[in-house]
This record gives C-alpha cells, sequence and structure tokens, in this order.
C-alpha cells in the first residue's frame, strides 16, 4: 500500500478523534512501529510537530471523495444549501431548473454536477442576488485529467510512488528527519538537503539509503530507519498538501463540483437557474366513447415526468412545456487552443498583400447616443426584452405558446430582471485599435486547474419580436426570433445566448460577432402557430431582343421566376413574419415589394399578419440573358426559331428567310456534286474489274472485244462526269460566295 494512503488514513483517523494518534500502526519496509511507546511530553510534542501543519479539510475545502455529490451541496460555516423550488420541463430534451434559498453576509454555494452536465450550465447558468449584494466569480474543477493536474505540482503523487520515490522528486530540498534510535549514541533528527535515494546490498538483502547533505557533511541513513520527514520549505510542504487535495477530490470522477460566491451584507434570497439535458415529458390519453350517440366522448390526458438528477424533487413548483424551443450543445468546458502558424524570417521574397471583400450594404450607423429616446412601441428594450405569456395556469390548461402547464402554479410571470440581480460587470470595454477590449477592473484569483465565469456585459438593448422563414431551413413553420439590435455600445463576441420570456427558458441561439449599433436576426424557438407554403412558377427563354448585323445575330433572352408565399397566422396575435428569400447574383428583383434588408445570401421582406388571417408575399425575379451567334454555325431549326420569335421584325423574318434559300440552294447543289461523285468512283471500280479480265481473255474471244467496247463506253462517262462536277462545284461556290456576300451585307433590328 502506498504511503500517500498511508498519510491519507493517519490524517482522517486524527480528524475523527486525536487520541487516535496513539493507536496507529505505520508499517513501512516489513517493521512496525508502535506510537502507543512514545510517552510523557516528548510524545505530545513529536505528534503536534507531525501533524500541526497537515492540511485541514475545513467546510471551505472540496468535499471528501465518498460522497462527493452530498459534501458538495453540505451546509457549513461559509457553505449553504439551495434546494431545487422550480423545474419547467421541455419536450425537445432540457429542463430549466431554479433554486432558491437565503443567504447571509458573503456566503459560498457549492454545488456538483454530472460531468456532461457541466457545458450546458455553462452555457445558460443565471445567478441573482435580489436584495443588494452581488455575485462574484463562478468557479468549477477543470475538465483536465487528474494525472495532469497532479503532474503539475511538485512532487507528482500520479503513480502512487513510494516513500524512496518521493523523496528521490525533492532532491536538494532541505528535510528534517527523525530517525529510530537503536543507541543512544545515534541521533534522533537530521536536518539537511536531500541528494537522492539509491539501493545498496546488504547481505544479500537490497536496501534503500537516503543520502542527505548536512553542517557537517555528507550523510547516508537506512531508509527504514526514517520514522518521519518535514519539509522546511513552505511552498514544497504546500505543494504536498494540494497534491493530496488533488487526489480526494478525484475520487468521484463522473462529478465535478461548482462554486457560487455571493457577496453583501445581511441575510438576502438568491436565485440561480439553468438549462441542462433531461428526459422529455411524455403524454399518455385515455378517450371514453358513450353508449349512446349522443353522448360526447370524454378525454383524460396523463403526462410522464422522470426525475433523472441526483436530488429529490420535494415541494418544487412544476411546469411542462410542450413547445420546441432550439436547443444545442456546445463544447464550452474543454480548454481550446488556437493553433498559431510558426513564423521564419523571409530572407528572399516578401508577404503577399492580403485581400478583404466589402460589405454589401453599409447600412450600420454611428453608435446611439447614450441618451437615446426610448424605443418605439413594439421595440423591446434591456431587460423587458421579451413579453411575458404567463404560466399562471393549472389542470392540464394551455397557454398561448401551446405549453402546457401541470399540477401546480408557476410564477412564470415574474420578469428576471438581470440587471438589479447583483450581477455587475466585472470588466471596463474600451476601444484598442481595430480590436476591443474588456479590461477586469480588479484583480482575479483562479487556483489551479479551475475555471471561471466572469461578467463582463451587463446592459440593456433594443429587440423586435418576429417570425423568421426560410423554405431552406424549415419548409412548412418560421423560426420564432428576434431582430436584435446591439445597443449596449460594446462589442459582442460571438457565442452562444440563451433565451428567456420573463423568467421562463425559451430557446437557444447564437450570435456572431456584432459591432455597436449593428442589427441581427436571432431565432430561438419553431412558430408552430404560423404556416408558410412557397409555391414556385417561372416563364423562362423568352426572347426579348434579335438583332443582326454584318454576320453576327444578337439575341437577348429573359428569365422570369416567382415564388408565392402564402402566411398563414393561427396565432391569438399579429406576426411580424420575415420572409428570407434566396439572392442569384444571375436575377434581380422586378416585384414591387422591395425587401427591407440585403444580406449577402438572402433578401429579406417584411409581412405583418393580423391573428387569425392569411397574408401573401409574391417575389418576383428575371435574368436577362444575351448571346452573339455567328449565322453560318446555327442549324436550320435554330434559324427557323429566331424567325418565328414575335420580337423578329418583318425585315428580320425576310432576311433569315432569304438566308434560309440561299443555304438550301447551297446544299441541293453539295448533294448533286455527291451523286455525280458517287457515280463516278462506281464506273472508275468497275474498270478495274474490265482491265482485269482484258488481261486473262485471249484477244480472239468474242468477250474479249465486248469487255474492250464497254471500257471504250465507260471512259466517255468518265469524262463526261468529271465535266459536270467540275461545272458544279464553280456553281457551289459560287452559291457560298453570294451567301456569305448576303449575310456580310444584310442588317436588321
Amino acid at each position: 500500500m502506498g504511503l500517500v494512503y498511508k498519510l491519507y488514513q493517519v490524517h482522517a483517523a486524527l480528524k475523527r478523534k486525536p487520541a487516535a494518534l496513539f493507536r496507529w500502526r505505520f508499517p513501512i519496509m516489513n517493521r512496525t512501529w508502535f506510537l502507543a511507546s512514545l510517552t510523557g511530553a516528548a510524545v505530545m510534542t513529536a505528534a503536534a510537530c507531525a501533524f500541526v501543519a497537515w492540511p485541514s479539510l475545513s467546510p471551505a475545502s472540496p468535499p471528501k471523495p465518498t460522497d462527493h455529490a452530498a459534501l458538495a451541496a453540505a451546509p457549513s460555516e461559509s457553505s449553504v444549501q439551495l434546494p431545487i423550488g422550480q423545474v419547467v420541463l421541455f419536450s425537445s430534451g432540457v429542463g430549466y431548473f431554479q433554486r432558491e434559498g437565503a443567504v447571509e453576509g458573503d456566503a459560498r454555494v457549492d454545488l456538483s454536477f454530472p460531468t456532461q452536465d457541466i457545458n450546458d450550465l455553462i452555457k445558460s447558468m443565471v445567478l441573482r442576488d435580489l436584495d443588494g449584494g452581488h455575485i462574484a466569480a463562478v468557479s468549477y474543477d477543470s475538465n483536465a485529467p487528474v494525472e495532469k493536474t497532479l503532474q503539475s505540482f511538485a512532487v507528482n503523487l500520479s503513480s502512487n510512488p513510494t516513500f524512496g520515490q518521493v523523496l528521490n522528486q525533492t532532491r536538494g530540498e532541505k528535510v528534517e528527519v527523525v530517525l529510530q534510535q537503536v543507541n543512544a549514541t545515534q541521533p534522533g533528527t537530521m536536518t539537511g538537503a536531500v541528494m537522492g535515494v539509491e539501493k545498496q546490498k546488504v547481505a544479500a538483502v537490497e536496501v534503500e539509503q537516503l543520502n542527505m547533505w548536512c553542517t557537517d557533511g555528507m550523510r547516508s541513513v537506512k531508509l527504514a530507519d526514517v520514522q518521519r520527514v518535514r519539509f522546511l520549505n513552505p511552498v514544497m510542504d504546500n505543494e504536498v498538501r494540494k497534491a493530496l487535495e488533488t487526489l480526494t477530490l478525484s475520487h468521484d470522477t463522473q462529478k465535478k463540483a461548482v462554486s457560487l460566491n455571493f457577496v453583501g451584507e445581511g441575510k438576502r434570497q438568491v436565485r440561480v437557474g439553468y438549462v441542462i439535458e433531461n428526459p422529455i415529458w411524455k403524454t399518455s390519453y385515455r378517450l371514453v366513447l358513450g353508449k349512446a350517440k349522443e353522448d360526447k366522448p370524454f378525454l383524460q390526458g396523463w403526462a410522464v415526468v422522470e426525475n433523472a438528477t441526483d436530488e429529490d424533487w420535494k415541494d418544487v413548483r412544476m411546469a411542462l412545456v410542450s413547445g420546441r424551443p432550439i436547443s444545442f450543445k456546445m463544447d464550452l468546458y474543454t480548454p481550446l487552443y488556437v493553433p498559431r502558424p510558426t513564423v521564419v524570417p523571409e530572407l528572399f521574397a516578401s508577404l503577399r498583400p492580403v485581400t478583404y471583400n466589402s460589405n454589401l450594404n453599409s447600412t450600420r450607423s454611428e453608435v446611439a447616443d447614450a441618451t437615446a429616446p426610448p424605443p418605439p412601441p413594439g421595440v423591446v428594450a434591456g431587460s423587458q426584452a421579451v413579453a411575458v405569456r404567463g404560466f399562471r395556469i393549472t389542470g392540464g390548461a394551455k397557454d398561448g405558446t401551446g405549453s402546457l402547464l401541470f399540477g401546480v402554479e408557476v410564477n412564470s410571470d415574474e420578469q428576471m430582471k438581470l440587471g438589479a440581480a447583483g450581477v455587475s460587470t466585472m470588466a471596463t470595454a474600451t476601444k484598442l485599435g481595430d480590436f476591443f477590449q474588456y479590461a477586469l477592473d480588479k484583480p482575479v484569483t483562479l487556483p489551479r486547474q479551475k475555471s471561471a465565469l466572469l461578467p463582463i456585459v451587463n446592459k440593456d438593448v433594443e429587440g423586435t419580436r418576429v417570425s423568421i422563414y426560410n423554405e431552406g431551413v424549415q419548409a412548412k413553420f418560421p423560426l420564432l426570433g428576434l431582430k436584435f439590435k446591439n445597443t449596449s455600445g460594446l462589442h459582442l463576441s460571438q457565442g452562444p445566448m440563451t433565451v428567456f420570456e420573463g423568467s421562463n427558458y425559451a430557446g437557444d441561439s447564437r450570435i456572431l460577432d456584432l459591432e455597436p449599433n449593428e442589427q441581427r436576426l436571432l431565432s430561438y424557438a419553431v412558430d408552430l402557430g404560423t404556416e408558410v407554403n412557397a409555391v414556385p412558377s417561372s416563364d423562362n427563354g423568352r426572347f426579348t431582343i434579335i438583332r443582326y448585323n454584318q454576320g453576327l445575330l444578337y439575341t437577348a433572352t429573359k428569365d422570369v421566376e416567382t415564388k408565392t408565399y402564402t402566411i398563414a397566422n393561427r396565432n391569438s396575435d399579429e406576426r411580424l413574419v420575415v420572409i428570407e428569400h434566396p439572392v442569384r447574383n444571375q436575377f434581380h428583383l422586378t416585384s414591387a415589394d422591395k425587401p427591407t434588408e440585403t444580406a449577402s445570401d438572402v433578401y429579406r421582406f417584411e409581412v405583418k399578419v393580423p391573428a387569425g388571417k392569411t397574408k401573401v408575399q409574391t417575389v418576383t425575379e428575371e435574368h436577362d440573358g444575351e448571346v452573339l451567334y455567328h449565322l453560318t454555325d446555327l442549324d436550320d431549326a435554330a434559324i427557323v426559331r429566331f424567325q418565328s420569335a414575335p420580337v423578329a421584325s418583318a425585315a428580320m423574318k425576310k432576311g433569315l428567310q432569304r438566308a434560309l434559300d440561299m443555304r438550301w440552294a447551297v446544299q441541293k447543289t453539295q448533294r448533286e456534286i455527291v451523286e455525280l461523285q458517287r457515280q463516278l468512283q462506281a464506273i472508275t471500280e468497275d474498270q478495274v474489274r474490265l482491265r482485269a479480265n482484258l488481261k486473262e481473255v485471249p484477244p480472239t474471244a468474242v468477250a474479249y472485244k465486248r469487255y474492250l467496247d464497254k471500257f471504250d463506253q465507260q471512259e466517255t462517262q468518265i469524262e463526261k462526269y468529271q465535266a459536270d462536277i467540275k461545272k458544279m462545284q464553280e456553281t457551289e461556290h459560287q452559291q457560298q460566295k453570294e451567301y456569305v456576300d448576303f449575310l456580310n451585307s444584310f442588317s436588321a433590328n
């Protein structure tokens, strides 16, 4: 059994009952010393020296490994309990949990969460100190493996080192060593610097020797004779204590500790809310049909809810929401490092200039003045950014958002006023050249391998509720969203955003980098009460211009595409629907309604749809195509298509018809030439046969004279065909010249 574990056992026994020290057996190197043999004041002095500086597991320290979850939230002098007071479960696989309680003065709340919930906790946690206090940093255990943490200490305990291995890691450190006195002449205590531990063979037995540099020189003692070692350097002593505390916390690897620090005076009410993964609640219905025809059916519905947490829900206010807020996971817990290139001096070439694309619509105005007038009606500012929809319904009633609430009355009309909840910014935002800087106003204390959440923005902003429809995102329903305007005067870096309606979780969103006074759309849930049907139509390929000049035919075509968006609002409130229509660079808008905003990828049209009504938004786009043809490269069918176009003039039609006639005449002559050449080729091939027969047949034979007469007739035909072909080729050449001259001289619009 390792030395570290033995030390831990001694320490734990001493904390429970100091008298246990004198009954403890400490086996090292196959020997056992009984501390009970020590008597008198020397015994008490030695015990005090050995354990007075040992780390104490105070209530403010991390919980013991045996029951990490229970001890993390156990009440103590500085740690208080915050039981779960409200639970809101959603049918999208998440739940909103709110802990409530009272703190007094400066207090710390210790909680523990499963490792898989830490990302959701960082993304969504909301802290409120309601009676004048404020929230300091929130710290939580790092995601790094415990071995990595242990390796960062001066003494590495990751591999359960032996006594000698621990001392070997402290070479050069000054220590005080208490030895077992075999005789009166042997010193009981030695002070010096550790040089190392070596192994020697004594009577065929391997023995470890501790080598030290003392004031009187180098000394070596058997490690088996060493009863106690104390580091004289307080830094080294503190490193060992921290390493042991880390080992204690590592026993429960499935949970991570989270500490919330509240600062203030007197007794105050505090609340902690967060959204984490939770089983969806389900429904089970019973439908009873009456025996008689006139009897009405009776429907009964049941909700199935699971408590998948490690904590009892006792007298909690519960709400069950049937909406589908957008919720996603993002790894905020794991430390992320941005890879940086290694740059070497450029000796033989200079850097290439970097090019940047400009903004399509530079509509952003200057930063609004701090004393700007209040927003107009319909525009939400600050903590009032989300209109409250009441949840004060019990017994399975349904609210305006489609949320079902069961069992108890949930006080969800309460507005979550984060600006007056004790959270104040711990940083000052300043412009730093082309960048934006958040400078922390106070020093931050952060223990090793810990992380923290620090507030840097706490401002009012503006926003208008909208429903955003994009056929590529959701073909049937728009998304509930907000036309968000950054009136905080600060640069907002990209990151996830958890949206609350009143004090209720509404969904997740995400923003990209946002400059002051810049406006951006955000979406966080599906608007199930509004439906959009997009129907496309097209009228493509119509000729708008046909012009001919000097052998070139110029045509202009117009492609018209129309998409009709039919918007049905089944909600009880009016909806401002933003239709996102894709931008295609080859098309331009021709519809009467112009977009209110043009982004790099979409046009945005705003349509107000009254409650229970239907509106239609039509978007028409045109594409003008221009093509230049050489008429000699076109086939007859293409020329006929241009000739029959409605936009072709009479002169154009007449000229194209003459060009066709001349082309057909040339083609007819070419066909005649081909036919004469075929006949000439047949006679030429037959003469080869006749020559062969004349060589084989005797001149006196009757066949010889017949072959000779036929050969003479074919020679006459060959001469005639050759003359006809030559004449036809001259005719073709003349027709081609007249055809080309006509094409070059003809002009018509």
